[in-house]
């Protein structure tokens, strides 16, 4: 059935490389897979092609910074500042996952074109339109942003699955890459208020184990399902962005959300 379902998915995919990089956020363990008993132990970074400043434990910069592990889902604790933000003292085998949701940051278009350039890098179709006929200026409006992203993380046997954490905008693992045969490629589902989002663009980033980084580009089929290209000893981190008009806080007019999974596939 599985296999069906991946040749399926790979039928309806694309994958393009680009050169294109943005600012992302993603969850970075030291390692992405230890032993119970172990501390888990994962930085919040932001940057481009997996280098990026580490961000510490502040919990007003965030609505969850929470740990799963079989269906049980625990709030991470820390010290106002820690880094690594996360540091989960485990005990259990099994699929661990790390989840982390900002609160609204804005950010002001200041330089002609860059938005147009970060529309047209996300493939925001008719965005520009619309900005256009909402009657937008070129320069000196709002976005504001928020980040919702996730973390696979191997602990013992590392048996167990991802699922929908009810985050606003989520990307959601159809297999275990620590168990699972991902050899023809590593299913995903990307979900926006628990709802499949059709035909989006995921941006894939692909760290070989001599640290260099690949992009490619590929899209969800009709229900919000697409397959991900996958290589034994790499880090992938995953990231689709979400884009939705709003005449909301610190006067923005636009909202986007961008939804990151990071999870490594053994050797």
């Amino acid at each position: 059935m599985r296999a069906h379902l991946l040749s399926l998915l790979l039928a309806v995919s694309t994958f393009v490389a680009t050169p294109i990089t943005a600012h992302e956020m993603w969850l970075q363990p030291t390692s992405f897979q230890i032993e119970p008993g172990d501390v888990l132990e994962a930085d919040i970074r932001v940057g481009q092609d997996f280098v990026g400043g580490r961000f510490g434990y502040f919990p007003d910069n965030f609505l969850r910074f929470d740990v799963a592990l079989a269906g049980v889902v625990a709030g991470i604790d820390g010290r106002i500042g820690d880094r690594p933000a996360a540091k989960v003292q485990t005990q259990d085998n099994g699929l661990h996952v790390l989840i982390y949701e900002t609160t609204k940051s804005s950010l002001t278009y200041r330089e002609k074109g860059k938005f147009e350039k970060f529309v047209k890098h996300k493939d925001f179709t008719g965005v520009m339109a619309e900005h256009a006929a909402r009657g937008l200026p070129e320069v000196g409006f709002v976005e504001i942003y928020s980040r919702h992203v996730k973390s696979l993380i191997a602990v013992g046997d590392a048996q167990g699955q991802d699922r929908a954490f009810g985050l606003e905008t989520e990307i959601v693992a159809m297999a275990n890459p620590y168990t699972d045969d991902v050899s023809a490629g590593f299913p995903v589902t990307v979900l926006y208020r628990d709802r499949p989002r059709a035909d989006v663009q995921v941006e894939i980033f692909e760290k070989a184990p001599d640290e260099t980084v690949k992009v490619m580009l590929t899209r969800t089929n009709g229900l919000g399902q697409a397959i991900i290209p996958v290589k034994a000893g790499h880090t992938y981190n995953l990231d689709v962005v979400l884009i939705r008009a709003t005449d909301g806080p610190k006067d923005a007019v636009w909202d986007t959300l961008w939804a990151g999974l990071t999870f490594m596939v053994p050797e």
